[in-house]
This record gives structure tokens, sequence and C-alpha cells, in this order.
């Protein structure tokens, strides 16, 4: 269905260790400033009203997974193609939902409460999906790829990285908005604007050196990631609609597991000790870190300008009163 792809798993793109550094500090820098906007208190939410919050998580770490092995056994691309998919769908919601979910007229609460949940765990369900999902891939489709053997050797190396760039900057972030509350309001705001410029340019940085590559090969991963990306917009709204959660929990629900930290994804691949810039893997992480931009932008302004509640809710409602 995809031809050509087998080029990609043959490159290993040129990705220095100062510029992994680089990339690590971009991701840590956004984490601190989405823990900037938590506190503890919002959690309460979670146990008051569960059932959207439970939902919105097992989108984001089970349904999600699931639906991307079983994208990948339909259209059978590479291993490095897949392995980068099982990754991208094993990462946390990424860090623009809570802008894209506001925009949509979503449920704000929600979306924060999911992007702390989801970062918090993500350190170590984000190994747990990725060696779950990706080993049995390796194990009964592509048997004996030495592309896969690090799904079974480095869930620990992956579990460090993640609690260096995730955990670390999330808990710093927190103590420091509950312990410096005058200087938090005044930074809040620079620091979520300069985060959306850090979070477009990592991209760039991460294919800096390798643009050529990318120009020559992204047609031949364009429509897989748009095919992917959909379907993770569709998986979400799917299983909110399906247990009948209010409109707004709806739209959160939808753009939390359509938006992915690809960035942290990159991070990953780019680690020496795990996947060492493989190419195909590279790619994958990072068109979707482009593309689901204008994909969420593109749904939440749509969302933006259609009512929450329909004409038969109101008489509803009405009725009940």
């Amino acid at each position: 269905m995809f031809e050509g792809l087998e080029v990609l798993d043959t490159i290993h793109l040129n990705f220095s260790p100062e510029s992994l550094k680089l990339l690590n500090i971009t991701i840590a820098f956004i984490m601190f400033g989405v823990a900037l906007d938590l506190k503890l208190s919002r959690f309460k939410h979670v146990f008051l009203f569960p059932k959207p919050t439970l939902l919105g998580w097992a989108s984001q770490f089970f349904v999600m997974p699931l639906m991307t092995f079983l994208l990948v056994l339909l259209i059978n691309p590479t291993p490095g193609v897949a392995l980068g998919m099982i990754l991208v769908a094993a990462c946390p919601g990424g860090n623009l939902s809570n802008f894209m979910t506001n925009h949509a007229r979503g449920n704000t609460e929600l979306s924060v409460t999911l992007t702390a949940i989801s970062d918090f765990s993500a350190f170590i369900m984000t190994p747990l999906n990725f060696a779950f999902w990706g080993g049995l891939y390796a194990r009964f489709y592509h048997r004996g790829s030495d592309m896969v053997l690090p799904i079974e050797i480095d869930a620990l190396e992956m579990i460090k990285t993640m609690v260096v760039i995730l955990g670390i900057p999330l808990l710093i972030g927190m103590l420091f908005a509950k312990y410096f509350p005058v200087i938090t309001d005044k930074i809040k705001k620079p620091i979520k604007i300069l985060s959306l410029v850090i979070f477009a340019s990592y991209v760039v940085i991460a294919l800096a050196k390798n643009f050529h590559y990318f120009l020559d090969y992204i047609h031949l991963i364009f429509l897989i990631v748009l095919i992917h990306n959909t379907l993770a917009f569709l998986s979400g709204y799917s299983i909110a609609t399906l247990f009948k959660l209010k409109r707004q929990d709806v739209r959160t629900i939808t753009i939390e597991t359509g938006i992915q930290n690809s960035g942290l994804g990159l991070v990953l691949i780019f680690n020496p000790n795990l996947f060492n810039g493989i190419g195909s893997m590279a790619f994958i992480a990072a068109f979707w870190g482009i593309w689901h931009i204008i994909s969420g932008l593109t749904v939440s302004t749509i969302w933006s300008y259609r009512p929450l509640i329909n004409k038969q809710e109101v008489r509803t409602r009405i009725i009940q009163k």
C-alpha cells in the first residue's frame, strides 16, 4: 500500500549530543510552564466527577495505542514506520491541547486535569505501552528485526529519560507556583507564549541538519500521519460519545487524544541508548509535531463556531424544568 518506505529504515539522522541536550531542555521547559497552572486542589474534580477523567485517560493510554496497533496491521508499513507510529501513540497528550480545548469551547478544566494526569503517568505508561504493543508487533510480525530489540531491553532507560524531562520539571513547576504565587502570576503568560514558540521550533531543531532527508521523503509518510492523526481524533470522539458525555467533555477528550506529545517521542528516538535516530521513526514523530497543530487548530476552530447544545437538548431541558 505504501511503496518506497524501506529506504527510511536505513537512514539514521544526524543529531549531536549537544542538540539532544537542547531538545531535552526544551521539553523540560515546556513541562515547567505547564506545571505553573497546575494545583493539587484541581485534582479534587477527578474524585468528584471521575467518569470524564477516567475515559479521557483510557482513551489516551489504552484506546489510542490499540487503534494504532490495528492500523499498523492494516497498512503493514516497514518496522521503523510501525514503531514510530506506536511510539507516538504511547506518548502523553500534547501541550497545546489546553489552548485548543479552550478555543473549541470545551471543558478546559478537564483538559488541564487530563494533561496533568497523562504527563505524570507517562513516565510509566509510555514505556509500558510501547514495550507491550511494540513487542507484540516485533514477536508476531517482524521476528528477528534488529530494530525492535530496544523494546525489550531499554524500558528502564525510557523511564529514566521521562522522569528527568517530565517528572522533575512538573514537580519543580508546581512547587514554584505554590511558594512564589506572585512571581508565578507575572511569568505564566510570557512562559506560555515562549513555550508555543519553542514547541514549534524544536521540530525544526530536530531536523535542521537533516532537512534534505525530510524534503526528499515527506511524501512517503504524509498520508500515514494524516490517517493516524485522524484515527486519534475519531478514537477520542467515539469513546466520549459512546459513554454519553456532555458535548464539552466530548470535545475535550477528542482533542486530548488527537494531540500527542511527539516532541517527547523525538527525544526518545534520538536517545543513543534507545533508537539512536532511526530515520523512519523520527520522520513520523517530527511530522506529527507539525500536522497535529494544523489539524487540532482546524478542529477546534470549527467547534468554536458550533453550539454546545442542540435544539433537542434545549427542549429536553425545558421539559425537565
